[in-house]
């Protein structure tokens, strides 16, 4: 489906001469007694609430600093503590004996009543997680006959049996030696020697696997000469011959067939076969991609075991020359656990001891991402400073456009986080200019360190951010402008935008072995596409520039070709459908694209059918598993919230549904005015790992009803109001 013609937009021009979106709602129409008892209360008390939580401290040395930020908690599955404790224990398991003690309570505490361990809060029991939890607590001390244990060793037995982890398990357990190395799928270093102009090469894979596989070369070339037998043993969980169907990893969830291949339905594929357009695979044909990716690892497997490997050492040089030069000025690998923690034991089977200062930086990056509550510890899968900075600073510009100037204390917290986000610009090429020559050097990273790999969705969220600080911050117009020209340069040619680079989507590598966890390309989306396009739309003439105007039109059109049957988007960072639907409706109504044409009426309609009966809306994890459950769920505030900013852009401000929703979220929020989230909303790999944002519940809510309030009152535009688009159309593009 394509709009033909040029898009309609309505425009209006505010007292400051710029061109902006009309609203649809009479502008003399005032809040009704839910709004003018409430509201205005419930905006004031969230904001205090994230004010409060603002840190003036330098992470770097725990002094208080002129400068500040917001990193809330982000909490994921006890696959993060199971994974530490191999690691301790693969490390110096007598010098982390107390620390392994501390990290295998919070796996024991999140066991299920039926043995298994999950991915996510209410989900069922997953094969990968139950195991390496079986081995995490085994390793703790934790008996064989324990009735946690034997109810473990029955929940495996359930599910499929031990032989169904995936590929990252399987390289866990071949490293403690309790599985064979001819069970894990080759990854010989020699694939850091393809040059780029092959068709397969390291840099045609999404970033996070290359940050985790090829550390994983280096172990799966030298652990055989660097290890030790473990003295553990886990045939109790195979002595029954079970294994679990399609092998390879897949993936099983209890009371399912695998979702990741073998008797499963595949990805993004309903019980009833049908298949979504957020996920699209490599279409078999005459053959089978995977059956030949298959014998390519069975002849890799048997090559490994000769001594005709004469590229060996040089692709073990060029392997940790890659992974030090990217440590430079990073928070550990990739700044993401799996690979921080796979590239200290491929230092460590290089030869470098466990004092050189690069091992000792590793362990102080992942000492980082632990928590201490009493006599436990937990872990996050990384660090979200700039991600909570960004959203924070447009939730609180939102709620100060009806209410006038920031406060002194506001306003002195907005230019400190400024100044901060401002300091965290990369200003060095990463792995994204393999794909993109001669592009602006810029963008912003997800963590506090991760120079190699800022991504687009927390570079279009700095962009607004920076745009609600206002002016007197220096270097920030230079700064906003280095941004959206790194955005732009990085648009996919199919309109989109991905996460970290430019057309990583060669959608046979989603057949190799390794690519389990569903997560080996890093293709556009539409809640990417949608941030950018809000981004473009709300950055004063920005849109004048014929490079912008062009992107606009191919976006638009990207997001008209992935747009649901039923009128909504996946959501590839965001559970799910709710949150791909919120993003692209709030992109394209801020480039002007009418309230009345189909692609926003079918996403509004979407939204309004998915309301639940208490006012809010609600999507579970496992809508990735059934797109039937599209939009389905208990009610969480963040996806209330998401869905109310949804139709608010669909132009749906005075509907019963917005003012529900609205409404909702001012009875349920708690006295210290956040809201109470038992869901996780995040979503790291679909199907294989989700998150739990902590601050969601918080900036989301407010920026929702920040904005509900300012749809519905006279003045659209106020200070601290991010400025809006001033393009009038776009010429279609011809086909």
């Amino acid at each position: 489906m394509r709009i033909q013609g040029r898009i309609r937009i309505c425009v209006s021009i505010n007292q400051a001469g710029h061109k902006t979106l009309a609203s649809s709602a009479d502008p003399n129409i005032s809040l009704n007694e839910f709004s003018d008892s409430g509201l205005d209360s419930s905006i004031e008390q969230a904001r205090d609430c994230l004010l409060s939580q603002f840190q003036w401290q330098d992470p770097a040395t725990g002094k208080h600093s002129t400068e500040g930020f917001w990193c809330g908690e982000l909490e994921a599955d006890s696959t993060l503590e199971s994974d530490y404790i191999l690691f301790l224990y693969l490390f110096d398991k007598e010098k982390y004996r107390d620390k392994i003690a501390r990290l295998a309570s919070v796996v024991a505490r999140h066991q299920l009543e039926d043995g298994s361990w999950n991915i996510y809060e209410g989900g069922r029991g997953e094969i990968s997680a139950t195991v390496k939890a079986y081995v995490a607590l085994k390793i703790a001390g934790y008996r064989e006959d324990d009735p946690a244990m034997v109810r473990t060793r029955e929940a495996i037995r359930v599910l499929g049996g031990a032989d169904g982890v995936n590929s990252y398990t399987k390289v866990y357990l071949a490293m403690l030696n309790l599985r064979s190395w001819d069970q894990v799928p080759a990854i010989p270093p020699e694939v850091v020697l393809l040059p780029r102009f092959f068709y397969i090469n390291i840099y045609e894979i999404s970033y996070w696997s290359r940050a985790i596989l090829i550390p994983l070369s280096i172990l799966y070339a030298k652990w055989a000469d660097f290890s030790t037998p473990s003295g553990l043993s886990i045939e109790e969980l195979f002595d029954d011959g079970e294994t679990a169907a399609g092998g390879n990893g897949n993936n099983a969830v209890a009371g399912k067939a695998s979702p990741g291949g073998g008797a499963g339905n595949g990805p993004g594929v309903n019980p009833n076969g049908q298949r979504h357009k957020g996920i699209r695979r490599y279409t078999e044909s005459i053959f089978s991609w995977r059956s030949v990716f298959t014998t390519i690892d069975l002849v890799l497997k048997k090559l490994e075991k000769t001594r005709v490997k004469p590229l060996r050492k040089l692709a073990v040089k060029k392997a940790e020359d890659w992974i030090i030069t990217r440590l430079e000025d990073s928070d550990g690998l990739g700044a993401i656990f799996p690979s921080m923690i796979n590239s200290v034991l491929a230092l460590r089977c290089l030869g470098y001891d466990s004092d050189h200062p690069l091992v000792l930086e590793g362990m102080e990056k992942l000492e980082e991402l632990e928590i201490e509550e009493g006599e436990e510890i937990h872990l996050q899968p990384c660090l979200s400073p700039v991600w909570d900075t960004a959203l924070a600073l447009n939730a609180i510009g939102e709620s100060r456009v009806a209410e006038g100037p920031y406060s002194s204390s506001e306003g002195e917290k907005m230019s400190a986080a400024g100044t901060w986000l401002l300091s965290k610009e990369v200003r060095r090429a990463g792995d994204w200019q393999k794909r993109v020559r001669n592009a602006e050097v810029s963008g912003w990273p997800f963590q506090f360190r991760n120079e190699f790999y800022p991504d687009i969705d927390d570079t279009a969220a700095v962009v607004m951010a920076l745009n609600r600080v206002g002016p007197g911050v220096a270097g920030l117009e230079e700064a906003v402008s280095r941004g959206i020209s790194w955005v732009l340069s990085l648009q996919c040619s199919n309109g989109g935008w991905a996460a970290f680079d430019a057309n990583v989507e060669r959608k046979i590598l989603n057949e190799i072995p390794y690519a389990d966890h569903n997560a080996m390309l890093d293709p556009a989306c539409a809640d990417i596409t949608g941030r950018v396009l809000e981004m473009l739309g709300s950055t004063q003439g920005c849109l004048e520039s014929a490079k912008a105007k062009a992107a606009v039109r191919c976006a638009v059109e990207y997001l008209e070709d992935s747009q649901e049957e039923n009128g909504s988007w996946y959501g590839r960072w965001g559970v799910n459908y709710i949150y791909g639907t919120w993003q692209a409706l709030k992109g394209l109504s801020a480039v002007g694209v009418g309230p009345d044409e189909d692609i926003i009426r079918r996403a509004a309609t979407y939204l309004k059918a998915r309301q639940n009966t208490d006012g809010g809306w609600g999507e579970s994890c496992e809508s990735y598993e059934d797109p039937a459950l599209s939009g389905v769920g208990e009610t969480t505030p963040s996806q209330t919230a998401w869905a109310v900013m949804g139709l608010i852009a669909a132009g749906e401000q005075d509907s019963v549904e917005v003012e529900r929703g609205a409404r909702f979220l001012v009875e349920t929020q708690a006295e210290d005015g956040d809201w109470h989230e038992k869901y996780w909303t995040g979503t790291g790999f679909p199907r294989v790992f989700y998150l739990k944002y902590h601050m969601y519940s918080l900036y989301f809510p407010l920026f929702a009803l920040s904005m509900y309030r300012n749809s519905r009152r006279r003045d659209e535009v106020g200070a601290g109001a991010a400025p809006r688009g001033t393009l009038e159309s776009f010429p279609a593009q011809q086909d």
